[in-house]
């Protein structure tokens, strides 16, 4: 279902979502863990009255937002996509990103489901069940924001919001069609989140079009509404990092990818390609024998691998315990080499406005195909493998949406410079726009 214009009064809007959770039966439980029908009419009603008046408190003011289920909503436990945390304690007060949304007048619709405590890139969710792939529901969703970005996808959102640890947001919305943006770490707060990786975990938002990533964007990082610069296709210098990070893509991701980059040539942009693989595939050779990630977790869910097992999807479990292998010294060792190599990337990239790859190199697997633990370990590596060089360099990093393969679809990823989140974002609206025309 495509949802109405956001000019349209927000209870319409909201009602409309609503009833697409709903008519959606079993498989609106599995996109979403709550729903917030009661507060989110008062909160579409209040937008509503402030529009009325000509008080409306910015360009979020009424649109319907979901919330992954890591964020804290006062007053309710926060279950991560877990048994383990269900009868943990109520949180205390709204995640700051949340209260932050609220403050903008966004209607908090619900929670969306996840990955168990975010810990995969494929979406499954032996829990709460597995919601389906937006374009087809026998196929995977994307993870670990699966729930969000098949509530966007679906009409029974605007927006997502959802966290990236490698790559989140921008696999769930490159499998569903969307654009998903993964800001440079410091920009968002984190503070009410459920963690995996305190190096690495990102929030950011899963939306339609990169107008919606722009304006969440503000929201999110705590600052004043800032429209966008107009940027030119023409004159951009993209760098396409050929190698490692398009080795394994299916022919289908390839061909749009490729149209994609001819198109951005013929329009006027420099793209040239770049040897970088002597850096980019770093992450994977520091971790070969444990992430950062993997460790962090182990850390975070010790007393619960100790005490209570048995409570955890038991890939997740094995992912975690995996972590608990990784020595102090080698973990010190990682973090100490990725601090040497973040300004050499960015060295590499000085001449460069961004790059330019596929988001990821399938098109969204059967969910029934990824059942064996082999296959779903080899098929979350891919999916995880080129977002996740980016959390580790802590670049921002936009999704867009390419023309569909198959009834599929396919994301192109563009990674700006470090810090330069509002420059990729404009410059994602300009290749955006190309794109559609």
């Amino acid at each position: 279902m495509t949802p109405q214009p956001s000019d349209s009064p927000a209870i319409q809007r909201l009602e409309t979502a609503l009833a697409a959770i709903t008519a959606a039966g079993d498989e609106g439980q599995r996109i979403f863990t709550r729903v917030y029908a009661d507060t989110a009419r008062d909160a579409a009603k209040a937008s509503d009255l402030r529009r009325s008046t000509g008080k409306r408190v910015g360009p979020l003011d009424g649109r319907i937002v979901s919330i992954k289920d890591l964020f804290d909503v006062a007053g309710e436990t926060t279950t991560a996509g877990s048994k383990l945390l269900q009868g943990a304690a109520p949180a205390t007060r709204d995640a700051l990103v949340v209260s932050r949304l609220r403050a903008a007048g966004a209607v908090v619709i619900g929670k969306t489901n996840m990955t168990e405590f975010a810990f995969s890139g494929v979406g499954i969710n032996p829990h709460y069940g597995t919601p389906g792939n937006a374009l087809d529901p026998s196929r995977i969703p994307g993870g670990s924001s699966s729930g969000a970005g098949v509530s966007v996808a679906l009409g029974m959102a605007e927006i997502a919001i959802g966290s990236d640890t490698g790559g989140s947001v921008r696999i769930p919305s490159a499998l569903n069609g969307l654009v998903g943006f993964k800001p440079t770490q410091a920009r968002v707060p984190r503070d009410g989140a459920y963690p995996l990786s305190f190096t690495l975990d990102c929030v950011g938002p899963l939306c339609r079009n990169v107008a919606d990533a722009a304006a969440t964007d503000c929201v999110l990082a705590g600052i004043a509404h800032q429209t966008l610069l107009a940027r030119a296709v023409g004159g951009l210098r993209l760098g396409v990092p050929r190698g490692l990070l398009f080795s394994q893509a299916q022919d289908a991701v390839l061909a749009a990818v490729e149209q994609a980059l001819g198109t951005l040539l013929h329009a006027g942009a420099t793209v040239s390609n770049e040897a970088f693989d002597e850096l980019l595939g770093e992450p994977f050779r520091l971790q070969e024998r444990g992430t950062l990630v993997a460790a962090e977790a182990a850390w975070i869910h010790r007393d619960g691998v100790a005490t209570r097992p048995e409570a955890y999807d038991p890939i997740v479990l094995g992912r975690i315990r995996r972590g608990q292998t990784l020595s102090a010294a080698s973990y010190i060792g990682i973090q100490q080499a990725r601090a040497a190599l973040l300004p050499a990337l960015d060295a590499r990239m000085a001449g460069l406005d961004a790059l330019v790859l596929p988001t990821v190199p399938l098109l969204a697997p059967l969910i029934n195909a990824v059942q064996d633990e082999d296959v779903f370990l080899r098929t979350n590596a891919l999916l995880l493998r080129n977002p996740s060089v980016f959390n580790f360099f802590d670049l921002p990093a936009l999704s867009l949406p390419l023309p569909r393969q198959g009834g599929l679809a396919v994301g192109l990823m563009l990674v700006g410079q470090r810090g330069a989140d509002r420059e990729l974002l404009a410059l994602g609206a300009a290749v955006e726009e190309l794109l559609a025309g």
